[in-house]
Parts: C-alpha cells; sequence; structure tokens
C-alpha cells in the first residue's frame, strides 16, 4: 500500500510540474531557474536533515557517487530537456522520456545485475505505443528541419543521463547511502554543476519577482523536487529502477488529464486507445507472478550447532538463509 501510495503521489506531482514550468519560462533563463530549483530544495532538504540530526558524514568516495548522481538526474538532464524543448514541443519530449524504462531495464542487467523481466519488458513495450498513440497527432507533424533533429538528440541524450542517475541512485541505495541524505547533497550538488555550465556558456542569472514566477519555483523546489524525487528514488529501492521508471509513462497522461480540465484539451479514439494501452502496460509492469510456494536451492552455507544452513532462491527472486533438519538439504523440504 505504501509503494502504491509513493507510485500515485510521484506520478501526480510530476504530471502537474508541466504546468509549473511553463510559468517559469520567459524573463530567467531555463538554466538559472534549474539553479534556483534544486538550490532551494537542497537548502530544504538541509534544513530537515538538521532538525531530525540525520547522519551526513560521508566519505569522498561517497561523495563523488552522490555527486554523479547530482550530476546526472538533477542537472545534466534537466538542461538537456530544456534544451530539446526550444525545437521540439513537449509531448514530443515526453514520448521520448517513455523509454527511460527501456534503459532502464537494459542499464540495470549491466552494470547492476538485475534480471531481465519479460513482463517488464512487454509492459513497457505497451505503455510507449499507447503513449505514442496518444500524442498520434505530434508524431505526425514532425519534420526534421528548423532544428528539430538537435531536438530529438538532444531529448534522447536527456533521456540517457535521466536513466545513469537511476543507475546511480540505486547502485547508492545498495550501498546503504539513505536516499534523503543523498538527494539532499546530490542537488545542491546538481545545482552547482548547473551554475558552472550557466557560467561558462554566459548566462544572464535574473531573478522574476512575479507572484507567478514565485509560486511555480516554490511548487518545483518542494513538490517536484522534494516530495517527488524522494518518492520516486525510495520506489527505485523497493521495485527496482525497471518497474518504478513506468512514472515516466504515467505521469505525461496525468498532464493531459489536467489540460484537458483547464485547457479544454480535446481527446480523439487513438488518445483514448493509447490511454487504455498504458494501462495495461502498467498493470504488467507492476504485477507480480503468484509463487507457487516451493523455492530452489542453491547450496548448503554451513552447519552449526546441529543444524544445516542452505541458501534458497525463492519464486519472487530474492535470497533467503533457511534452516534444514538434515546435512543435505532437498528443495521440496523447505518452504516459503
Amino acid at each position: 500500500m505504501q509503494n502504491a501510495f509513493l507510485y500515485a503521489i510521484t506520478s501526480l506531482i510530476w504530471g502537474s510540474t508541466w504546468i509549473a514550468i511553463t510559468f517559469q519560462l520567459g524573463v530567467v533563463a531555463p538554466e538559472a531557474s534549474i539553479v534556483y530549483r534544486f538550490a532551494l530544495a537542497a537548502l530544504i532538504l538541509g534544513v530537515f536533515v538538521l532538525v531530525r540530526r540525520l547522519p551526513m558524514a560521508y566519505s569522498w568516495r561517497e561523495h563523488a557517487f552522490i555527486a554523479l548522481q547530482g550530476a546526472f538526474l538533477f542537472s545534466f538532464n534537466y538542461i538537456l530537456v530544456y534544451l530539446a524543448e526550444q525545437y521540439l514541443n513537449s509531448g514530443l519530449v515526453a514520448i521520448i522520456f517513455s523509454a527511460l524504462i527501456i534503459l532502464n531495464v537494459l542499464l540495470g542487467a549491466l552494470f547492476l545485475g538485475n534480471p531481465i523481466r519479460p513482463r517488464v519488458v512487454a509492459g513497457a513495450l505497451l505503455g510507449v505505443a499507447g503513449l505514442a498513440l496518444v500524442f498520434s497527432h505530434e508524431i505526425a507533424d514532425i519534420d526534421f528541419s528548423g532544428g528539430r533533429g538537435l531536438g530529438l538528440a538532444l531529448s534522447f541524450v536527456a533521456v540517457l543521463s535521466a536513466s545513469i542517475g537511476n543507475i546511480i541512485s540505486a547502485r547508492n541505495q545498495r550501498a546503504g547511502l539513505p536516499v534523503v541524505q543523498t538527494n539532499t547533497l546530490g542537488m545542491a550538488y546538481g545545482a552547482l554543476i548547473t551554475l558552472v555550465i550557466a557560467l561558462l556558456r554566459g548566462v544572464d542569472f535574473t531573478l522574476d519577482t512575479s507572484p507567478a514566477y514565485v509560486v511555480s519555483l516554490a511548487y518545483l523546489a518542494v513538490f517536484g523536487s522534494v516530495i517527488a524525487f524522494g518518492s520516486y528514488l525510495t520506489l527505485i529501492g523497493r521495485l527496482g529502477v525497471d518497474r518504478a521508471a513506468y512514472i515516466g509513462v504515467v505521469f505525461p497522461l496525468v498532464a493531459l488529464a489536467l489540460s484537458t480540465l483547464f485547457e479544454g484539451l480535446a481527446w480523439n479514439l487513438l488518445g483514448l486507445l493509447g490511454v487504455v494501452l498504458v494501462a495495461a502496460g502498467n498493470i504488467l509492469v507492476l504485477s507480480r507472478r503468484r509463487s507457487t510456494g516451493t523455492p530452489r536451492c542453491l547450496a548448503i552455507v554451513s552447519r552449526m550447532g546441529g543444524t544445516s544452513w542452505a541458501l534458497v532462491i525463492t519464486t519472487q527472486g530474492g535470497s533467503k538463509l533457511r534452516k534444514c533438519s538434515s546435512e543435505r538439504c532437498s528443495c521440496s523440504s523447505l518452504r516459503e
């Protein structure tokens, strides 16, 4: 139930940030807005860490991995998306970003040794196909003139950056680094890296004091960064980088639902069919095979005090240590 709540809240928040970002464009350079957003988010998380007295002492090696997470997830990713949207509409960028789940499956298998789960791959393909149907009009109108080819390339590099950030976050959690502290430091590193890139590009740092900009900035920092990223990265640790990434297919539909409510967006038959495919993919990705209750035994670990211990792989794919009554443990004698 807690995972379902985190999944829903992340999808709803990120689906609504598309509207908030529109209030960020215009007066302030995109890179400057990214710096403001993640610096503010890091400050909020830093206050929380101090009040809760959470440990923040990490080695230089751990700081290096946290900084890598910040660079790919909170800096490069966002800079590339903002640059891509100068050439492409947000619908096309959303479709490209739905490939995050495919990249997470491949990179997770390559760098983390994760199994490639056929149900997740099938669900991902359904979701991407469904999102393509929802944005079929945008796809039909695309051409490669006027820098749109560059926009596509920037979008693909952006989603690759996001996927690498996901993999690094999963690696950090496996190494025992907590989500709150790594997000605090990672967002601070991300803001600093974006600041350096912006200064090298000659970006002019201004601040829009209009209520629309200030409120949207606060929403993106508190909800879009602190809460949503905290929830999403927690799901990566619990569900895996592949299943958690399906949020990237779901939240564009939330954005479209909000656009329907507030902007009068009209739907067609292809769009509705796309929603059905996304829903079917979501069910496949998040569902689990039912356990038969009989684990597979890999090896006897040791015999201590008259008790044999066996290393067991369960039908859900987890590993456990179990006691056996005899020196030679038979898998049929072990039950989950």
